[in-house]
């Protein structure tokens, strides 16, 4: 029977909404979680009809706000033209065994019940970074614009200690989805052990449907079952329509210049010329990222928070070093000594790599550490490099078409390192997607990014050779090669949000 039919028995039966034990019997379970177990959403594959009932009900218990929704429904599709396969899947928070999310968080804004295992979010705590939504890989958080903090999905964990039903699980006409209790390392061995064989078998890593990321990465708790046979060619019917991520201009424009003022403090602790007034320069640009950092976050007057998760937040890491980077540069400008002028330079290049660290750990190709340190490095070098080319221009030093020739060398070999790696891409992969987008809808900008570099690299050399004859006029020529690349670099970085493209959940927020 299809899933419509199947309510229409338990209508007539009366078996549906009737007042009494008999409501909820198959869809909560007798007792709560013991040691070892904890609650779990459970969805028959073969009893949903994608009526969106659950998102209904989700929206208005929980009084979310619009374009705000706590639960998707997704469709797959796949088979031969005689045996066609059409599924419907109702998704929401998986409450992971190990929440990415929760790992992510700077300010502990996320907490997994000790007895229930429900991955709670802390309003109060949050200060709208919204880094765990770059984390999750199933994109559950979600930014509220108007609160300026994120929220997700609870299982509606107020209902469920009275004994209520979630009201997704209320509300569905068929009783699809269902709260389970789960035996967790039976769920971690399927995760990492079940998965394991079957991407030996098919090629494709384990996940719980097709498409959805590889279970291995947060481990989830939510069980999809069917009776079907669900064919190997299997695809969400949104599987290839990408479109461009969220830009984040304030992370771009804080990721180049955090990086340019770690290289130009390397340059001067290396002993390049005009040291002194390459370290002020790169303060000044350190502290201007800094700031532009906090006009990202949707609650800025809780900044000081993002501290608080050192121990396990790559976030948390990077602002420390930062910060330290910051302080030891003021140190050395002001005349400290080469060891402080080292240790400000190492101090830069360790938030670098932090930085890369952030967006590896949410396993997208696009973002991954063989790509993202070389990626941030690259820029610290040549921008910094580029930097001290302008400062020693502006005060008429010579010898600077090497250095000017070397910015050109690293940002050119960065541009055909990325078009060789999206050359090279196979289909239906991440790298595939990732090719469309900056070949699609961020071509023209992509574009203009090489134009920028290229040409920025071009005049920055010509106003070291100019620089030889007139200061001023080689500095201004300088300047505005500069401000070229760095225009390409923001550009860049850009696409590095907006161009990334992972797997997700069918219906899942593109």
């Amino acid at each position: 029977m299809t899933a419509v039919e199947r309510f229409s028995r338990r209508h007539d039966e009366d078996l549906t909404h009737r007042a009494g034990d008999a409501v909820y019997r198959d869809l909560l379970p007798a007792t709560p979680p013991g040691p070892g177990q904890q609650y779990a959403f459970e969805v028959d594959l073969d009893a949903c009809s994608g009526c969106k009932a659950c998102v209904t009900a989700c929206h208005n218990l929980n009084g979310l706000d619009p374009g705000e929704s706590f639960r998707t429904v997704g469709v797959l599709h796949g088979g031969a033209p005689d045996a066609a396969y059409h599924q419907t899947v109702t998704t929401s928070c998986h409450h992971c065994l190990d929440p990415a999310c929760m790992n992510g968080c700077p300010v502990d804004a996320y907490e997994k019940d000790s007895a229930t295992g429900i991955v709670h979010h802390l309003d109060d705590q949050c200060i709208g970074c919204g880094y765990c939504t770059l984390t999750c890989p199933y994109e559950v958080p979600r930014l509220n614009p108007r609160l300026g903090i994120v929220r997700k999905c609870d299982m509606c964990a107020g209902r469920l200690s009275e004994g209520e039903a979630p009201a997704c699980v209320d509300a569905c006409p068929t009783g699809a989805i269902a709260i389970r209790v789960i035996n967790t390392a039976v769920v971690a061995a399927d995760a990492v052990v079940g998965h394991a064989a079957r991407t030996r078998e098919s090629g494709e890593p384990g996940a719980m449907v097709p498409g959805a990321p590889p279970s291995w990465i947060t481990v989830p708790t939510t069980r999809y079952r069917t009776e079907r046979v669900v064919p190997a060619d299997a695809r969400a019917v949104d599987h290839h329509a990408v479109a461009p991520a969220q830009g984040h201009p304030p992370l771009a424009s804080m990721l180049v210049l955090t990086q340019v003022a770690a290289g130009a403090m390397t340059w001067a602790a290396l002993g390049g010329s005009e040291g002194a007034a390459v370290s002020w320069v790169a303060v000044a640009v350190g502290m201007i990222a800094m700031a532009i950092s906090v006009t990202h976050l949707g609650r800025p007057l809780y900044a000081w928070r993002a501290v608080i998760g050192l121990s396990h937040s790559w976030v948390s890491r990077e602002i420390v070093v930062f910060g330290a980077f910051i302080a030891l540069s003021i140190a050395a400008a002001s005349g400290g000594g080469s060891a402080l002028g080292g240790a400000a330079a190492l101090a830069g290049l360790t938030g670098v790599i932090c930085s890369a660290m952030i967006y590896a750990a949410a396993h997208r190709w696009w973002w991954r550490a063989a790509r993202s340190i070389p990626l941030f490095l690259s820029t610290a070098v040549a921008g910094g490099l580029a930097l001290a080319v302008v400062v020693n221009a502006w005060a008429g030093s010579s010898g600077l078409v090497g250095p000017a020739v070397g910015v050109g060398a690293v940002a050119a070999m960065g541009l055909v390192a990325d078009a060789a790696a999206l050359r090279r891409a196979s289909p239906e992969t991440d790298a595939a997607r990732t090719a469309a987008l900056l070949g699609g809808a961020l071509r023209r900008a992509h574009r203009l990014r090489v134009w920028l570099t290229l040409v920025g690299a071009t005049v920055l050399a010509l106003g070291a050779v100019v620089s030889g004859a007139s200061t001023a006029g080689g500095g201004a020529i300088a300047t505005l090669g500069v401000m070229q690349m760095l225009a390409g670099a923001v550009i860049e970085r850009r696409h590095y949000f907006t161009a990334a493209a992972g797997p997700r959940m069918p219906g899942g927020f593109r």
